[in-house]
């Protein structure tokens, strides 16, 4: 019988290979289950043998070490895709997995920035240095695009169609859509490229749009600098590049963007992990009321 690691072991080459998962969720799974099967080697259980009382004592002992409902959540969702897979395999015959909930959570709505300030953000950086015009031109884009920080580190010159004002991204699992984006992001774009000797007809143009000391861009500068400009004009936390793909769906929803459209513009698999942004403010819904409802306004 194949030992516990081994097992592990071909779940993770699975999610690589396969799934195609990227090397952030991969890092994820392969810290859940190690804690999992570290459980498991405590208690001196094999994971053909386990039942659900098990999984439940392990999520228990997660919680008795102080880790949040979210963590907890994360950690049984990939135990069932670890079970899920050898059920696939035909390790196993039975899912001890399959009817565990998952731990109920509120749902946060998501931070934004008020449409009225949105051009005060886009005034912050130096547009006479070369970082401030790329700045510019990567906040421009998250607004007019909301895409997230991984696919936009990875856009290169190529990814841009100029001509039909279309961007292609790869999103998480590797899945490709085309977004549309505005005349200010282009032109911010091409002002950034200018700066470089490049267009977006250079020739080199597989090289990557957004560099950092002529690298491409990593994270951590993208969240860093954008989340300066941001504290310039506002308070609170999370102030980083991921409030301007907040703020590009609340305001289209907002203006009466349809729901199901702007999850396929966020890349999103399912309308719930849309629905989020449905947050209405209560001046709006009485508007809308008034608007809509026959005895609105009687």
């Amino acid at each position: 019988m194949p030992k516990n690691k081994s097992i592990f072991a071909s779940f993770i080459s699975y999610l690589e290979k396969e799934k195609k998962f990227s090397v952030y969720t991969i890092k994820a799974y392969r810290n859940d289950i190690e804690k999992f099967l570290l459980f498991l080697s405590i208690k001196n259980l094999k994971i053909k043998n386990i039942s659900k009382i098990d999984i439940r004592d392990f999520l228990a002992s997660q919680y008795e070490k102080g880790f949040s409902k979210k963590t907890v959540a994360r950690r049984l969702a990939s135990i069932k895709s670890l079970f899920r897979y050898l059920i696939n395999i035909d390790y196993l015959n039975n899912n001890p997995a399959l009817f565990l909930e998952s731990p109920k959570m509120p749902k946060k709505l998501p931070n934004f920035i008020d449409e009225k300030i949105i051009d005060e953000l886009m005034n912050q950086p130096d547009q006479n240095t070369k970082k401030g015009l790329r700045d510019k031109a990567i906040m421009e884009l998250f607004y007019s695009t909301g895409m997230r920080l991984s696919e936009l580190i990875n856009l290169n010159i190529n990814s841009v169609d100029a001509k039909n004002h279309l961007i292609k991204v790869s999103g998480k699992g590797n899945k490709e859509r085309l977004i549309p984006f505005g005349k200010r992001a282009k032109f911010s774009i091409e002002n950034y490229l200018n700066i470089r000797g490049l267009s977006l007809n250079s020739r080199l143009n597989d090289l990557p749009l957004f560099v950092n000391n002529e690298k491409r861009i990593s994270k951590r500068t993208v969240q860093r600098r954008i989340g300066n400009y941001i504290k310039m004009i506002a308070e609170g936390k999370s102030l980083g590049p991921h409030i301007l793909r907040h703020s590009f769906a609340t305001h289209l929803v907002d203006r009466g963007a349809d729901i199901r459209a702007v999850g396929d513009l966020l890349g999103h698999a399912s309308l719930s992990s849309t629905q989020i942004y449905t947050h209405v403010k209560p001046e709006k819904m009485k508007e809308v009321y008034k608007q809509s409802h026959p005895h609105g306004t009687k």
